[in-house]
């Protein structure tokens, strides 16, 4: 890095501050300050900012939003405390148990795209009863559901659902401020997720390369509900489509990495953006810990268009036939759900493999 050679040590200050400005290399993504929206002198240009990193990209990073450090550690070291468990452990609570695909997935066992990911991970909803259903309700139903817990790590339990608390409340303000930044109702999905929202986080490890050298930690995809507030540790390998190829989404301290799913592209008819991104393995036997969140309706709620005047400018939602989406959201959770765990779809739900 080149070095400054002031004329005297008044500007000695400046200028090292200005060569350490100019050596920084920019975000990937534009780092938008949620607590900005209360200060009505920062209001309008906090909208601006993220209805344009909404609109243009799709993903951010979200700082501001009231978890603390503490928080973040503790997940993760509850994360990490969780793989460290003996296999015969983590396989106790194995996803192939539950009919609402909730518990562990081993190794290469998840598919995306139809490739299997190159990860472990812990899949954990709202805790809620086992539903009782006729052959007249919908099968999604059965996406809602107990979890299973490890014996041997007590505290994982409360500490996933408190988190799930908090990251809930955060995203439902985001959501409101993403439909103002549009100039839409800011309430206009309150009623959508009121009562039962499908809450849904994933504890993930990515035990480093492949012994086939395969690089797919996940494959590419785009979510398909409504927002992921994504916590990773300090390792990297998130990359988002930018420009017609992959570009480095590197941790950033204190913030989430913030992404839109394909229903509030099809809420916004296209106007919003669903961005396809994927996780390249870390290399050799370095591990990858992230915790993802994702937010999402009731099973039942029919997506509707979001009224506003942005609309005149939204090119429509671009269709895919090897990916159909529906407006009622349960549909489209329960397919990616067996399309990604067929295992656990063939031996409880036999009937909605071809989903």
């Amino acid at each position: 890095m080149p070095s400054a050679h002031p004329s005297s040590s008044s500007s000695a200050p400046a200028s090292a501050s200005a060569a350490a400005s100019a050596s920084a290399p920019a975000p990937a993504l534009a780092v938008i300050d949620l607590s900005r929206a209360d200060d009505p002198a920062e209001r309008p240009d906090f909208l601006k900012q993220l209805h344009a990193a909404a609109r243009d990209t799709g993903f951010l990073y979200l700082t501001g939003h009231g978890i603390t450090e503490a928080e973040t550690s503790r997940i993760l070291e509850l994360t990490r405390a969780f793989f460290a468990l003996p296999e015969a452990d983590r396989l106790a609570v194995s996803n192939l148990n539950s009919p609402h695909f909730r518990g562990y997935t081993r190794i290469g066992h998840e598919l995306t795209g139809g490739a299997s990911d190159w990860r472990d991970q812990l899949d954990v909803g709202a805790e809620r009863p086992a539903p009782d259903l006729g052959p007249e309700d919908p099968a999604y139903l059965w996406l809602e559901g107990p979890n299973q817990w490890p014996a041997a790590l007590p505290e994982l339990k409360e500490a996933v659902l408190g988190w799930q608390e908090r990251l809930a409340s955060v995203a439902h303000r985001l959501l409101q401020e993403l439909l103002a930044s549009i100039g839409a109702p800011p309430d206009f999905f309150d009623a959508a997720f009121a009562d039962r929202p499908h809450l849904h986080t994933k504890l993930i490890r990515y035990p480093g390369s492949a012994p086939s050298g395969a690089d797919q930690g996940v494959g590419a995809h785009k979510d398909y509900g409504f927002l992921t507030l994504l916590l990773q540790d300090s390792v990297g390998g998130l990359q988002v489509v930018r420009d017609g190829g992959y570009v480095d989404i590197e941790p950033r301290p204190g913030a989430f990495v913030v992404n839109l799913g394909e229903l509030l592209e099809i809420a916004t008819e296209g106007y919003l953006r669903a961005t396809d991104h994927r996780v390249v393995s870390p290399p050799g036997a370095v591990e990858r810990f992230s915790v993802p969140f994702f937010y999402n309706p009731r099973l039942d709620a029919v997506v509707e268009t979001v009224p506003g005047d942005y609309l005149r400018a939204a090119p429509g939602v671009a269709h895919d036939a090897s990916n159909p989406l529906h407006a009622e959201y349960g549909r489209n959770e329960l397919k990616g759900w067996v399309r990604a765990h067929p295992a656990v779809a063939r031996r409880w739900h036999p009937d909605l493999t071809a989903v």
